[in-house]
């Protein structure tokens, strides 16, 4: 038998202007910003003169499995 479902995770995401994304988590009060930054905005060709960097969800991942 299957066993059921303990917990599925209620996260919104809005794409706010470029690669610039505002992620709403549980249990955080405010909104968490995407983006890119350095070689990954090199990667995606992206101007950091007319995009604030910011972590990428790459970053994000590394950092959640404790790497």
């Amino acid at each position: 038998m299957a066993e059921p479902v303990v917990y599925r995770s209620q996260v919104r995401i809005e794409r706010v202007k470029g690669p610039l994304r505002r992620a709403y988590l549980p249990a955080e009060p405010e909104p968490v910003l995407f983006g890119v930054h350095s070689e990954v905005a090199e990667h995606y060709g992206v101007d950091l003169k007319v995009h604030e960097p910011h972590a990428t969800t790459l970053d994000y991942l590394v950092a959640a499995a404790g790497v």
